[in-house]
């Protein structure tokens, strides 16, 4: 019995790619992987209720350090009994670090070694984050997986710049692990970082890989370089990371962008897409995306998608969940975001079941064509 708080077993490998078929086991269950992760940021998937995400499959879910700790607060989730509890979910949850999020605050935020001071997005109230206080923050939160506190460094950057941002990574890092305190209760993963330059990524992973911790994610991608750059850089990332950790590609959720960190051999992905543009109408499907506000939907009295058994496919139409997002009612952000989070974790069921079935290649083929994606 492993006194870590989460394991991966490799099931299967796909034979003509680097797709892999696995587990990840967790204090809250076990996660079948590869696996797409729905974001609550605020302890709370938007438009959805807890027991809808479990229902459909979902058997992780993140949330978000920065923005618990600025609302409601992490003490008061510590009183509350824990995050699990606090949202009713009783299945995994992995914690952001909050990197990310103050990276987005621009001019309102400082990076120094100690961390980063910022004012808060909400009432402008000063603040600083450091490693040893995200690791506090995710530890009251009781999370399953804390990630390590991070800078993620923009597009474009020059390359000393990425250089010395990366190795504040690594440092900060060690600071993270040295404050946690309970490893058999909750897992740390690093994160490698490095821009879009190879050898920085290579010593970026070797030396948290050094750090032997119980799993591993890429960062700093999907930050606004072109798709082909992201692809270049994952070609020789995933292998430096260890075949027997978990690895995690930060904030992708696309279909084709999943599709290709699956096939080099990635298991976890997140991303907010399908929430959010279900707020703006839009329903990923079979045969693509589709946008309701297109007036074409307004007598169409078919379902989303008719390969669907969702709950919003099998109860309702075109018609009227573009009648309900017309009028501003809440029902159609709810119908669109339950379809397309069951849409993603659907395709990851399939994707799963072609890898164990060794035709993950002919799988994507297929669902490139459906889905009109140019490989």
């Amino acid at each position: 019995m492993s006194n870590l708080a989460v394991t991966y077993e490799l099931l299967h490998r796909d034979k003509k790619t680097g797709a892999r078929r696995g587990v990840v086991h967790t204090p809250h269950g076990d996660i079948q992987t590869p696996v797409f992760m729905p974001v609550g940021t605020q302890a709370a998937v938007k438009a959805m209720r807890p027991e809808q995400v479990r229902d459909m499959g979902a058997e992780i879910i993140l949330s978000n350090t920065y923005h618990l700790y600025l609302r409601p607060g992490h003490e008061l989730i510590r009183e509350a009994g824990g995050l699990h509890k606090f949202m009713n979910w009783n299945r995994a949850i992995l914690t952001d670090s909050g990197g990310f999020q103050v990276f987005s605050l621009g001019k309102l935020r400082k990076i120094t070694e100690e961390g980063v001071r910022f004012q808060s997005h909400i009432d402008g109230s000063r603040h600083i984050l450091t490693p040893e206080k995200a690791i506090e923050i995710q530890e009251a939160l009781g999370s399953d997986i804390m990630m390590a506190f991070d800078e993620c460094a923009p597009y474009p950057a020059d390359h000393s710049y990425i250089e010395d941002s990366m190795l504040r990574t690594c440092r900060w890092l060690k600071r993270c692990q040295d404050a946690q305190t309970s490893p058999e209760k909750q897992a740390l993963f690093g994160i490698m970082q490095g821009g879009m330059y190879e050898d920085l990524r290579r010593e970026s992973a070797a030396r948290i890989v050094d750090m032997d911790l119980q799993g591993y994610s890429i960062g700093g991608l999907s930050v606004g370089e072109p798709k082909a750059k992201m692809l270049e850089v994952l070609d020789y990332c995933v292998d430096l990371l260890p075949v027997e950790k978990p690895r995690y590609l930060m904030g992708v959720g696309t279909p084709d962008y999943i599709f290709e960190g699956v096939e080099r051999g990635l298991d976890m992905f997140d991303c907010v897409e399908p929430t959010r543009i279900a707020r703006h109408g839009v329903a990923m499907t079979s045969h693509g995306r589709i946008n309701l506000k297109n007036a074409k939907f307004a007598r169409d009295f078919t379902p989303l998608d008719e390969e669907c058994d969702c709950y919003a496919c099998r109860h309702y139409t075109k018609a009227y969940i573009r009648h309900t997002l017309k009028a501003g009612e809440l029902m159609s952000a709810m119908l669109l975001s339950e379809h397309n989070l069951h849409f993603l974790i659907h395709m990851m069921q399939e994707m799963r079941k072609a890898i164990e079935e060794d035709r993950f290649l002919e799988y994507k083929q297929e669902f490139y064509e459906k889905y009109g994606i140019n490989d």
